[in-house]
């Protein structure tokens, strides 16, 4: 199939090792973040925090978190030209959505008379949330829709990357506690640029199911 759409999946692919010498144009991260903005979310949640590794002292503070396990991932810390944290809210409150929905309506996107109506679908988060406020697995869900969104941005733009949930949660919390504010992140993106002598899978065929084995028309 030779729809562009398709042609971005088809060269998308997990880079294995990064060329430290290559940089992400500025003009190309400022279209990253703002596709993270952009990204859906159940309601217009967004109970999210993106955090963009980009200088040396950040990359460090980043290669650090590997100390106790992942070292497998820890050389794209540095190697890769940017990495960003992904993180969800844990506790996601009415009063946190109600910002949302106050963005909405001053965008005028949302008519204010439908205000009430629009905070009522709070219930979807309500429903998801337990008896201590915690509803850390809807939010964390709603976090990969964006991560999803940006593997594909990344893949129009000609940028390789690496989705890693080896990362250390705990030390990243300690070691990003400001930044985060009281967000978890469990997955990192690497983005850059492969060093081709050392990825060994970059532009090997896709291996993915049968189109039958995955999708069921009725």
């Amino acid at each position: 199939m030779t729809h562009p759409i398709i042609r971005d999946l088809n060269t998308r692919y997990t880079a294995k090792k990064y060329d430290a010498s290559k940089r992400i144009s500025a003009e190309d991260i400022n279209v990253i973040k703002e596709a993270l903005r952009m990204s859906a979310s159940s309601i217009n949640s967004q109970p999210w925090k993106f955090i963009v590794i980009e200088s040396d002292t950040a990359k460090q503070r980043f290669h650090n978190t590997f100390a106790n396990m992942y070292q497998f991932n820890q050389p794209h810390a540095k190697e890769a030209s940017h990495t960003i944290l992904f993180a969800y809210d844990p506790a996601f409150t009415k009063e946190k959505y109600a910002k949302r929905v106050d963005a909405e309506v001053e965008s005028g996107h949302l008519p204010k008379d439908m205000y009430d109506s629009m905070m009522g679908a709070y219930a979807f988060a309500e429903s998801n949330t337990d008896e201590t406020g915690f509803n850390g697995s809807w939010t964390k869900a709603q976090m990969y829709i964006a991560l999803g969104n940006l593997l594909h941005t990344l893949a129009r733009l000609g940028i390789d990357s690496t989705p890693m949930e080896g990362v250390d949660s705990a030390l990243i919390g300690d070691e990003f506690k400001q930044e985060l504010d009281g967000h978890v992140c469990e997955v990192a993106l690497a983005m850059g640029y492969h060093l081709p002598t050392e990825d060994y899978n970059h532009g090997l065929p896709k291996a993915r199911l049968d189109l039958q084995d995955v999708i069921t028309t009725l």
